[in-house]
């Protein structure tokens, strides 16, 4: 006897009784009944009943089934071993654990709780309801396992994300397999597809590999479903590539391949290849891409900053009439803030008529990221008034929009309230944008502590916050604390090493410099090199430090030489503590001269029409040389200049930063 339901049996069979008690023609009350039994004509016929429930179960009408169930009984019919399947499959539906257990005890009575079917419906129920023992006390009673029982088990965990016991309870079904196959265990692509997708938690890439190999060895490579589990699973592990070979190797690809394919390359930064794979997408006379399609591309927009090409998608989007699918238009907001274009994005997002919490989390950050803390809150507060719930993103977004705008006693405010008036306990990040906060207005020692009271483990986003703070407030010796326990938490980021030896440079110690430069030579660590893109006509350019590659190289250093006669006009002279190195001053200015947002400002002013705006990204922090620079070069050619560098986005106009020189 199954313990957790013995215990309820006599309310059981009490329950049976009322439902025996009841007269037989309640049934006809419900309208829908009636309308099937037009169908399935013997309302005495327990057969006929069943026909009805998996009807309404294989519908969607699951609750219906459930009353179907339950109009059967009160008409006291005896529900044989197909009534159980279907109306425990309503139940998981609806996630009704209530209506599970009721059910449960039905078979239990009737004697069916045994039966594999209904056990492996009994397994899923529980799993989705999250109560993971009571599946598994199940599972070790089945007598006899089948491959759904199996799936269901395993399944489950993966459902309540405990993929490392999936493939262990895996593991132990093949060594079941290779002794009795030939009774029928056997292993098909459902529960493959399950296994993927616990390697995909998993995200190690041998893992992945081994089962891989089952599935090539099983034949099951051709499975669109398993496929495209493999592909996400590799993209987990960082195997971007192979996930491309599985893509390829595919007999055939339906819209999830693909929309797995374009997601996997505009989560990871490639929005160049997500852009290709769009593209061959289209020509494909075979697939239709949906709204999932366009929201990955959209991402890769958001990533790249490629605004025209976010319009056209956003063109395409009104004209499929994708605007109201809340996922649809949360990706337009975030596309429209990462591109630059906040008030389109907020237009965006007052057009949605549907909103969650991600879409209001979108708006806040958005705000936020562009230094307009003021709007990111008062989006925030009506968020609060409408009731939508903040949760643990929204109030990253709140603490970074504090953050980039100084409001130091309106981030404390917000990080002292998330827990005790909304259930949000601190974590990493929300801890990282205190300790920004603080750093950056100066308030360095307050940071160090926080860090040293925080309840969790600090790591090298923490750290890295106030290293960051100590290189623009030039504190050496708390720079020397971060940045040590960064060399031990990520030894492998040169990006410390580097803000280490800005720290020393502008206290002008200059061996301290060169130790740094050796150390990291010694270590094989090379500075990640900065560039900067630019979008003209839907198409990106990319330009580096100093570069000569691009084929309009020579005007744009023509077109720079101009500008720097007039910037000197202006009376500007080189920001040279940017550049690291002990070198005369002379070699510093020529080296910050060339810097590739500079190149990339000019291709900007050059390619477009006057009065329209110049659009750059820079995947490092920008320099405070190119930031004097290019609040001037606004003021010169009376142009708005936006660059979204690795940390916020500046507005330049007329000689003016929206960032109030505060980043």
């Amino acid at each position: 006897m199954i313990p957790f339901v013995s215990k309820t049996l006599s309310s059981s069979m009490n329950n049976c009784k009322r439902m025996h008690s009841t007269t037989t023609t309640e049934w006809t009350k419900n309208a829908n009944l009636r309308s099937m039994f037009g169908k399935y004509v013997d309302k005495t016929s327990v057969f006929s009943w069943n026909a009805v429930i998996a009807d309404f179960a294989r519908s969607g009408e699951s609750l219906e089934a459930l009353n179907a169930f339950s109009s059967m009984r009160k008409l006291s019919l005896h529900p044989n071993r197909s009534t159980f399947p279907c109306t425990i499959k309503s139940c998981s539906s609806l996630s009704d654990l209530r209506a599970g257990k009721q059910t449960h005890q039905q078979a239990f009575v009737f004697g069916y709780d045994s039966n594999v079917f209904v056990a492996s419906a009994l397994i899923d129920m529980y799993s989705k309801c999250g109560h993971l023992n009571d599946a598994r006390k199940l599972f070790d009673e089945i007598p006899e396992r089948n491959v759904v029982s199996w799936t269901s088990m395993i399944a489950g965990y993966v459902q309540n994300d405990r993929p490392c016991e999936a493939v262990s309870l895996f593991k132990e079904l093949l060594l079941v397999e290779e002794s009795v196959y030939e009774e029928g265990v056997g292993v098909d692509s459902v529960l493959v597809g399950c296994v993927v997708s616990a390697c995909a938690r998993i995200c190690l890439k041998s893992v992945t590999e081994c089962v891989h190999g089952l599935v090539t060895k099983k034949g099951f490579e051709g499975c669109l479903a398993v496929g495209n589990t493999l592909m996400d699973a590799y993209a987990k592990c960082g195997e971007i590539g192979v996930s491309r070979k599985v893509f390829d190797g595919m007999k055939e690809n339906d819209v999830c391949s693909w929309n797995s394919l374009i997601a996997v390359y505009a989560q990871n930064g490639l929005s160049a290849e997500a852009f290709s794979i769009f593209s061959d997408m289209v020509k494909s006379d075979e697939i239709r891409y949906n709204a999932v399609t366009l929201s990955a591309v959209l991402l890769a927009c958001a990533n790249s900053g490629a605004l025209q090409i976010g319009k056209c998608i956003h063109d395409q989007i009104v004209k499929m009439e994708l605007e109201d699918n809340v996922f649809v238009g949360t990706s337009i907001v975030d596309m429209y803030c990462k591109c630059g274009r906040v008030e389109m994005a907020r237009k965006a997002f007052d057009r949605m008529k549907k909103k969650n919490v991600k879409s209001w989390t979108a708006m806040v950050a958005g705000y936020g990221m562009h230094g307009r803390a003021k709007e990111a809150m008062e989006v925030f507060y009506e968020m609060i008034r409408s009731g939508i719930k903040p949760n643990y993103i929204t109030f990253v977004s709140v603490l970074a929009a504090c953050s980039h705008a100084g409001l130091l006693k309106e981030g404390w405010n917000w990080f002292n309230r998330m827990k005790c008036e909304f259930d949000v306990e601190p974590g990493i990040e929300h801890y990282s944008c205190m300790v920004d906060l603080l750093g950056r207005a100066g308030y360095l020692k307050e940071a160090y502590g926080l860090i040293q009271e925080m309840k969790v483990r600090p790591d090298f986003i923490v750290w890295g916050s106030l290293l960051g703070a100590c290189r623009i407030h030039k504190n050496v010796e708390l720079g020397e604390i971060s940045a040590r326990k960064l060399f031990e938490l990520d030894p492998s980021n040169c990006g410390y090493y580097v803000l280490l030896s800005n720290i020393y440079a502008d206290a002008g110690r200059w061996d301290d410099v060169e130790r740094m430069r050796i150390l990291m030579k010694n270590r094989g660590l090379l500075k990640t090199p900065g560039y900067s893109i630019a979008e003209h006509k839907g198409r990106i350019h990319v330009f580096l430090v100093g570069d000569k590659e691009h084929p309009q190289h020579e005007k744009i250093y023509e077109y720079l030489d101009e500008l720097n006669v007039k910037l000197q006009e202006l009376g500007y002279m080189p920001n040279v503590t940017s550049v690291l190195h002990d070198v005369d001053e002379e070699e510093k200015g020529m080296v910050l001269r060339v810097h590739s947002e500079k190149l990339a400002v000019a291709f900007g002013i050059m390619n477009s029409v006057p009065g329209s705006v110049i659009q750059i990204i820079k995947n490092l922090r920008i320099c405070g040389d190119c930031h004097i620079a290019i609040k001037l070069i606004s003021k010169i050619v009376h142009r708005e200049i936006v660059i979204r560098d690795s940390k916020r986005f500046h507005h330049f106009k007329e000689g003016v930063c929206t960032c109030g020189d505060y980043w």
